[in-house]
């Protein structure tokens, strides 16, 4: 199986090193998710975001996504932004390669969701009316 392609960072996002990172002449499918910083939510306006994530994020991302291709067989790669975002730049790119696309798009959704809920980061909202809120926080 290829190398864990997993990180955290505070820079933009290489779109092209995560799918190269998941490039195979055996795979017919790639997928690839960037998921970016959206103007809404809940109804109200969102001007920005801060990610901020736990010291030991970056192992838990890079063992998720390790797990993930152990268990599929497939292909997989995840980088997720910290810092502050505005609308448009992309928080998380991940991608799939596998020999067919409906493995490669199952894979990149389980992937996806199992980072939103088991990798330590964290987003602050702000709204456009000037007010602020943690998303995700359990209180």
């Amino acid at each position: 199986m290829t190398e864990v392609y997993a990180k955290i960072t505070d820079q933009p996002i290489d779109e092209a090193a995560v799918r190269a990172a998941v490039d195979s002449p055996e795979c017919g499918a790639t997928v690839v998710f960037y998921g970016v910083i959206r103007n809404h939510d809940g109804g109200e306006g969102v001007s920005a975001l801060d990610y901020s994530a736990h010291p030991e994020a970056e192992r838990f991302l890079r063992e998720l996504v390790a797990a993930e291709q152990a268990s599929t067989g497939l292909r997989l790669a995840a980088v997720h932004r910290i810092g502050s975002l505005e609308i448009g730049d992309a928080a998380l790119v991940a991608a799939a390669s596998a020999a067919h696309r409906a493995e490669a798009f199952a894979a990149i959704e389980r992937l996806v969701e199992r980072i939103k809920h088991e990798v330590p980061i964290w987003k602050r909202q702000h709204f456009a009316a000037g007010t602020s809120e943690w998303v995700g926080i359990d209180s």
